[in-house]
């Protein structure tokens, strides 16, 4: 079991799982849970569980749809290779097939670091991070920065294992290199949209955000204790002051800056109509013009109420509509460019998961009448921009948040904007893949309680 994660056996027979400050129930289980619980703390072999009762291979199933678990690796001597920990719920270890004429090469998103006294190799587009236990791996992963066949690698002194390379194969921390123009190969990764991204960009997106990564998230005050923390306005620098004369009368535009709170609960009872959603899209996101530029190829421009890199306007907007007065409950995409919007067919399960992760963030226990999701079609900004491709994504949001804040206070409506975002649920909300557009901000709407 993860080492973070710790087990509580109730005397009604159900197990409750603890880990980052979350409990979550497991379910009521037999007599024999309790023993179980017990082993699977101190680490069972795969083969112990295959074979074990029914209520062993529940208690395992829902710990593993949880991320609670982790495997160890032994070679055929018993000498321990590796420790895989899941990044995503539901992982199970699966093994690629591999051939001794399958050359491999090393993902160009995957790296090696220290994290405590661990030596981690992990990748943002990996299930799985592989805590290594035998030098020798890094010595064939070396190796692997060029392609080698599987052939080849067993000639070295340092191989291993042919099973951990089917393994990080599976996981795509290795790939498979086909063909001729094995660079060309690698900055497709299998697949042409990863070249749009840099390495750094797709590392940023997928641990700042939730889905991709079991790591403590959000306001978990991980340096309270070691360090003292900073006032909330900075100190003054030394030296000589110019005093500014006294401002101007406030405008009507300064005292709606003025008036801008964030909501995170909403009157129900008078829930945002239809009508008010469509001024508030209108106002704030709206196609307002269209243009392109002759001498470039670049897909073209439009002209919205707030501003973007490049006026490259890659940011989508989706909607969870929970409560809405005239609108039918369900998962919907804005289309800025018609003012309409397109009801997808996404699972119910997924969308309560997001209506319920929202509310979570925001520190209250109902759901926003209504979740925008903002997204983003990355190669509209990654095309045209190295290395800051991303950072200028998230400057988008910002501008996009304070244009919903003034537009639902100017409205009389509540809404609130959330730090925390769930890739991997996006994904399956859309069925999109997410590094071809993802969920990059949130912010919840709707009638503020008064």
């Amino acid at each position: 079991m993860n080492g973070r994660a710790t087990l509580e056996a109730h005397a009604t027979g159900e197990i409750v799982a603890h880990a980052q400050g979350y409990a979550a129930s497991l379910g009521v289980f037999g007599e024999d849970a309790a023993s179980w619980m017990k082993k699977l703390g101190a680490g069972l072999p795969a083969t112990t569980v295959a074979a074990g009762e029914k209520v062993s291979k529940l208690l395992v199933a829902r710990l593993a749809a949880r991320g609670l678990l982790e495997f160890g690796l032994t070679a055929s001597s018993g000498e321990e290779l590796a420790v895989i920990e899941p990044q995503v719920a539901d992982y199970w270890p699966q093994t690629a097939t591999l051939h001794d004429s399958d050359r491999l090469v090393l993902s160009r998103f995957a790296y090696l670091r220290r994290r405590g006294t661990d030596f981690v190799l992990e990748s943002p587009r990996a299930d799985a991070l592989f805590r290594l236990r035998d030098p020798n791996i890094a010595a064939i992963l070396a190796l692997l920065a060029t392609p080698h066949s599987l052939k080849e690698l067993r000639r070295s002194k340092h191989f291993f294992d042919a099973t951990l390379l089917g393994l990080l194969l599976h996981s795509q921390l290795l790939m498979k290199a086909e063909v001729a123009d094995g660079a060309a190969l690698r900055r497709r990764e299998g697949d042409e949209q990863l070249v749009l991204w840099d390495f750094h960009d797709l590392l940023f997106h997928a641990r700042s955000t939730e889905g991709r990564h079991a790591n403590p998230l959000g306001g978990a005050y991980p340096h309270a204790g070691a360090i003292a923390p900073l006032p909330a306005v900075r100190p003054g620098w030394s030296g000589k002051t110019v005093e500014l004369p006294e401002p101007q009368a406030l405008s009507s535009f300064a005292e709606l800056l003025r008036r801008r709170r964030s909501a995170r609960s909403f009157d129900d009872d008078h829930p945002i109509t239809l009508q008010e959603l469509s001024t508030f899209l209108d106002r704030s996101a709206r196609v307002l013009s269209r243009w392109s530029d002759p001498s470039t190829d670049d897909g073209g421009h439009t002209s919205r109420p707030y501003p973007t890199a490049g006026a490259a306007y890659e940011l989508e907007l989706y909607l969870g509509v929970a409560r809405c007065e005239g609108l039918e409950r369900g998962f919907y995409h804005y289309d800025a460019g018609a003012h309409a919007l397109a009801a997808l067919p996404a699972q119910e399960s997924d969308f309560e998961a997001s209506l319920a992760q929202a509310a979570q963030a925001m520190g209250v226990a109902v759901a926003p009448q209504i979740l925008i999701v903002v997204a983003s079609r990355f190669g509209r900004i990654s095309w045209k921009y190295s290395a800051i491709a991303y950072s200028l994504i998230l400057k988008d949001v910002g501008a996009l948040s304070q244009n919903f804040y003034l537009t639902a206070t100017d409205m009389q409506l509540g809404g609130c904007a959330i730090g925390i975002s769930n890739i991997d649920l996006f994904a399956r909300l859309t069925g999109l893949a997410l590094h071809v557009e993802g969920a990059v901000g949130q912010f919840a709407l709707g009638r503020g309680v008064k």
